[in-house]
Order: structure tokens, then C-alpha cells, then sequence
């Protein structure tokens, strides 16, 4: 029975490695550099997740769970502690402005939608705005590089005008990067979170609509049909999420917050030798 539902979970994921893989020989990177990268996961998952009593996991015990030697373990777990293997979720420095933009009271109007601000008269400026949430980057930076991703439009009289609350990436690349660490990433940790056998806490909430009825030619209607409404609803979750921050400022509850995502997707199966029993 173990030996079944094991195949059975290697089958998913050889299905989910598909598009996965896809990506990564897009980018030149080879079977050897993710196989690197897939040991240091099992490596550093092993070691955190599966302690005794509290304890991180011993490199024995890691090296039974993840079949490598106990020599390999030694090595990756020694990069993972030099930093050399470390995995950091951020927000851009544009993104942190655009979103406190939209949700601080200071710069926004009664209807909580924008103010257009000038660049650096009086305290409700785009040069406060940045200072405020832009980190160490200089006002004039932020103008330049947000005006060139499109993110902000400037007037006849110099005032900056949000055109979106969230950032856009400006290349395939960053679209990339943004889509795996704030969409899949969260969406796989919502599925390991619900199928947790182990788990006594209630389920996070996760739902997909799927029809096998559609014709074809009606696909790009629905796709648009789809972004709009993905659109509006992760707009609707956002001003949820700015009104929680106002209650429970960031700079106020720093050790005790932790990253929230809601997520929705739109999927059509482009993939011919992708087994999937829909």
C-alpha cells in the first residue's frame, strides 16, 4: 500500500516537473545545477522540519530520510549556515511604495483611492511616500525607475499620478521570478498545509473550476472573461489585506506578522504528454 501511494505522489509530481523543466532549460540551467539545488532543499527541509523535541534534525538522520551520505549532508548543510544556500521571499522597494500608496490614510483620498502627489512639497509627497516606505532608494530613483516600468504617469505640473497598486515586471524574467515566488509558492504551501495528515489546524481555503466542455474557439473569450474577474478579485483581497495593516501597523507588529496570500488561477492544458486525468 506505501509502495502504490508513493508511485502514485512521484506520478504527480513528474507531471507538475513538466512545465518546471520547461522553464529551466528556457534559461540554460542543466539537470546537474537542479539536482544541486533539490538536494540542498531535502537537505534543509529535513533538518528543520523533522526534528525531535525541538532539536534541528542530526545529519545521521538526515541522510537516511534523504538517502544521501552523511558527508554530503555535512557539506550542504555548511553552505546553508554560511548563507550560501539561503532562500529569501522580498517585496521590491517599488512594490512597498505602490501598496502603502493605496493603503495609507496619509495618501489617500476619502474614497481611498490615490492622492496625485506632487514630488517633494509639503509632508504628503511622493519624496515623504518614498522616504516612508521606498527604503534607503532616493525620491528622484524611484520617480525615474516607476515612471519607466509604467507603474506612475506625471502631469503638466510634475505631480505623480499611481496607475496601479501593484508592480508590474518590465521583462519575462522578473514575470517569472514574481509568478513562482508569490503564486506557485504559495499555492504549493497551501497544499502541503491541507493534505498534512498529521495536522489538527482547519484548512486553508483552495478551489479550482474546471470544465472539459469547452470548444476551442471559445477559449480566448474565456481567458479574458478569466483576467478580469482574477483581476478584480485579487483587487478586492488587497484592499481586505490594507485594511488589517491599518489596524496592526507593520512597524508596530514586526515579530509577530507573517506573509498572508490569497490566490487564484486561470489553466489550460497545453501540454499533449502531460498525463493528467482531468
Amino acid at each position: 500500500m506505501q509502495k502504490e501511494l508513493k508511485e502514485q505522489v512521484l506520478d504527480a509530481f513528474l507531471l507538475i516537473l513538466r512545465p518546471v523543466v520547461r522553464i529551466l532549460l528556457r534559461y540554460g540551467v542543466s539537470h546537474r545545477e537542479f539536482s544541486e539545488l533539490v538536494k540542498t532543499a531535502f537537505v534543509d527541509v529535513a533538518s528543520t522540519d523533522f526534528g525531535l523535541r525541538g532539536r534541528p534534525t542530526n545529519i545521521s538522520r538526515v541522510a537516511v530520510m534523504t538517502g544521501l551520505t552523511r558527508k554530503e549532508v555535512k557539506r550542504i548543510r555548511d553552505l546553508i549556515a554560511n548563507g550560501d544556500r539561503s532562500i529569501a521571499v522580498k517585496t521590491t522597494p517599488i512594490s512597498d511604495v505602490l501598496h502603502n500608496w493605496y493603503a495609507r490614510d496619509d495618501f489617500t483620498d476619502s474614497d481611498s483611492n490615490p492622492l496625485r502627489l506632487p514630488f517633494s512639497n509639503g509632508p504628503v509627497s511622493f519624496s515623504s511616500l518614498v522616504r516612508a516606505y521606498g527604503g534607503d532608494v532616493p525620491a528622484g530613483a524611484m520617480r525615474t525607475e516607476m515612471l519607466r516600468v509604467g507603474v506612475i504617469e506625471q502631469d503638466e505640473n510634475g505631480d505623480l499620478i499611481a496607475l496601479s497598486r501593484a508592480m508590474r515586471p518590465d521583462s519575462d524574467h522578473q514575470r517569472l521570478i514574481t509568478m513562482l515566488v508569490h503564486g506557485v509558492y504559495a499555492h504549493l504551501g497551501n497544499v502541503v498545509h491541507n493534505t498534512d495528515p498529521n495536522s489538527k489546524e482547519q484548512k486553508w481555503g483552495s478551489r479550482v473550476a474546471y470544465t472539459t466542455a469547452l470548444d476551442s474557439s471559445e477559449a480566448r473569450q474565456l481567458r479574458r472573461i478569466a483576467k478580469d474577474r482574477i483581476t478584480d478579485f485579487a483587487a478586492s483581497i488587497d484592499d481586505i489585506f490594507i485594511a488589517y495593516e491599518a489596524i496592526h501597523p507593520r512597524s508596530q507588529e514586526e515579530e509577530q506578522s507573517a506573509p498572508v496570500a490569497v490566490g487564484v488561477f486561470y489553466f489550460e492544458e497545453d501540454d499533449k504528454n502531460a498525463e493528467y486525468n482531468w
